[in-house]
């Protein structure tokens, strides 16, 4: 797995985040799955996704580094010491930067492939950030096979789990929609055991699919091989509708929905209601610029 450490810059004392990327497995030049991360990383850059600063490589191609800055939070941890779920406010302001960070992405023809909390950045200032680009891909159309064993169980769409191989913008904006109802319970939204618990919690949540309301289906190699429990179509209102207005439950439900959708980042992005601060809620700032002393990663020598 990839190292993430923080370093002083050389010079100048600045504080940066260093990765290093896997070079086993390779008798000449750059790992492939490293030169396709930079290359990514590089296009990508953006206010909501990290910032890389420059490729450092040891004297005997041994070593890779991308140097990004350093942020000082990831959402998982900082969640996991938070008392109180974020409230509509904080939501809000995280949301629409998350929806801006993959709405860039994706007009620049890049599927992350594993959005998660724990790939999520936040700063003292409050700006979120995506990062850990390592399963990242370059899509175009018509679109390619790849692999369907991509993002984390939890976030994994439902046509991922069903075995599709041809699938574009829509799994990151299921990893979205799972984002965000987590930012509200601070809870995982579907934290299944395996791939078929998986399934059945998406599926008793969010109703059994069919061809009708599916298009394609019956056709997606696992449904073929197996069968699921069918269940009534739709409970979020039940479990969301508590905490949000019709707007925002509309937003989470086209992103949890089975057959996807392209963009609902321009529909929803600069609605009035979902629109983000200018400075954080104060509640958030204060909570993330406490949390500094708790904050531990390994220092790393500037030198290589």
């Amino acid at each position: 797995m990839p190292q993430v450490a923080m370093s002083d810059a050389v010079n100048c004392y600045e504080i940066v985040a260093l990765k290093r990327l896997k070079m086993e497995k390779e008798k000449e030049g750059f790992p492939i799955t490293s030169l396709r991360e930079i290359n990514t990383l590089l296009k990508a850059q953006h206010v909501n996704i990290v910032t890389v600063r420059e490729i450092v490589v040891g004297s005997n191609m041994d070593k890779i580094y991308i140097v990004m800055d350093y942020v000082e939070h990831d959402l998982k941890s900082l969640m996991e010491t938070m008392k109180q779920p974020f409230t509509i406010g904080e939501t809000k302001c995280l949301v629409q930067q998350l929806l801006r960070g993959v709405n860039h992405l994706h007009e620049n023809w890049i599927l992350h492939r594993d959005l998660k909390t724990s790939n999520l950045l936040l700063s003292h200032k409050g700006i979120l950030k995506i990062g850990d680009f390592g399963l990242a891909r370059e899509y175009g159309s018509p679109l390619k096979q790849y692999t369907p064993i991509v993002v984390t169980l939890w976030y994994r769409a439902p046509e991922l789990l069903l075995a599709i191989k041809e699938y574009s913008v829509k799994i990151d904006m299921w990893s979205v929609g799972c984002i965000f109802a987590e930012f509200l319970t601070m809870k995982p939204l579907f934290p299944g055991r395996s791939e078929i618990d998986q399934l059945n919690r998406i599926f008793k949540e969010l109703g059994t699919p069919s061809e009708k309301i599916w298009p394609g289906y019956n056709e997606l190699p696992a449904v073929k091989k197996m069968s699921f429990t069918e269940y009534p179509y739709n409970n979020l209102r039940n479990r969301f509708g508590t905490y949000l207005t019709d707007l925002g439950f509309d937003l989470l439900n086209r992103s949890s929905h089975h057959k996807g959708f392209t963009h609902i980042i321009t529909a929803y992005g600069s609605k009035d209601c979902f629109a983000c601060y200018v400075q954080p809620p104060l509640r958030l700032y204060n909570i993330i610029t406490g949390l500094a002393p708790k904050i531990a990663l390994p220092v790393m020598s500037s030198h290589h």
